[in-house]
């Protein structure tokens, strides 16, 4: 649950948390029931205040550095991405080539309401070049706010996409550090099992590639065929990052600081950060209010 609160927008998440309190409240048409709802509210709406504002102060109070003098440490980075090794992922849904991809997939029943039948979300690093340096973002833990949003109705499903995509503008904060070639830990075996699973996400492309007879399935042989071809890329992709003699990362922090990752530019989103934090705080007060008007009536 926390990493998919830090993975997602927190404050949306905590304000269904407010609205489900006031639905529960009002189904049980008491004003006991309501009093225990809205009494409830208070600390999630606190939470949500300071959660909100942790992240107001982080990004205001942090400058932005230039990753070729970035001192080791929690730093915030502005700069285009581009994929590691010159390969973007393929998004799964629109097969759009992209730097990072979250994706959902909805189902319509007889009752013409929508149920979430799949959803997922890429972990590839990608590159964040500021013109000074180029640095390695790894976005596992990160919470990725990202505007560019797809959706699309086929026939009883839903699909709705979030991208980064190449040279898009990208605010990182994290933790920031750098390694010289010989503190690399590469595993072909691994990448190679890894990269292979993201093609077999995307079929189309895999059989375009390596489905020589054109049956629409690869047999033994094609599929080795792709085997060979993704340790030859993987073996690439490590020969370029052992020739650099050093290697920025941005990573999660591990003392608990907020790791955010996004397109928009750093007063957007100071800007709604901190429209939520007065929504919060707002919904913190009206249920401090409320709470002895209820617990008359419940007397």
């Amino acid at each position: 649950m926390l990493v998919s609160l830090k993975r997602g927008y927190s404050n949306l998440v905590t304000s269904g948390g407010q609205l489900v309190l006031l639905v529960i409240g009002a189904k049980t048409e008491s004003a006991l029931g309501m009093f225990v709802c809205v009494a409830l509210m208070v600390p999630l709406s606190l939470f949500a205040w300071t959660s909100a504002f942790r992240r107001i102060r982080a990004v205001d109070d942090t400058p932005t550095s230039r990753i070729a003098s970035a001192a080791q440490g929690y730093v915030e980075l502005i700069g285009t991405g581009k994929p590691l090794a010159g390969a973007p992922l393929i998004s799964p849904c629109s097969h759009v080539p992209c730097l990072w991809y979250r994706y959902t997939v909805e189902r319509r029943d007889s009752d013409n309401k929508w149920h979430t039948e799949e959803r997922g979300e890429s972990d590839a690093s990608f590159i964040l070049d500021d013109g000074s340096g180029e640095c390695a973002v790894d976005p596992d833990g990160a919470e990725m706010l990202v505007t560019k949003k797809e959706s699309w109705i086929e026939g009883d499903r839903r699909y709705t996409e979030w991208l980064l995509i190449e040279r898009q503008t990208i605010y990182a904060l994290g933790q920031f550090a750098t390694r010289g070639s010989v503190d690399l830990r590469l595993s072909a075996a691994e990448d190679v099992k890894q990269l292979l699973a993201e093609w077999k996400g995307n079929p189309e492309p895999l059989n375009r590639r390596f489905d020589l007879d054109g049956d629409g399935r690869l047999d033994l042989k094609e599929w080795e065929l792709a085997r060979a071809q993704a340790r030859r890329e993987v073996l690439a992709s490590h020969r370029e990052l052992r020739t650099t003699s050093e290697l920025h990362v941005l990573h999660l922090p591990q003392d608990g600081r907020h790791y955010l990752i996004s397109d928009l530019d750093p007063a957007g989103l100071a800007r709604r950060y901190r429209w939520w934090s007065w929504f919060h705080l707002a919904i913190f007060f009206a249920a401090l209010t409320a709470l002895p008007f209820l617990w008359h009536m419940d007397g």
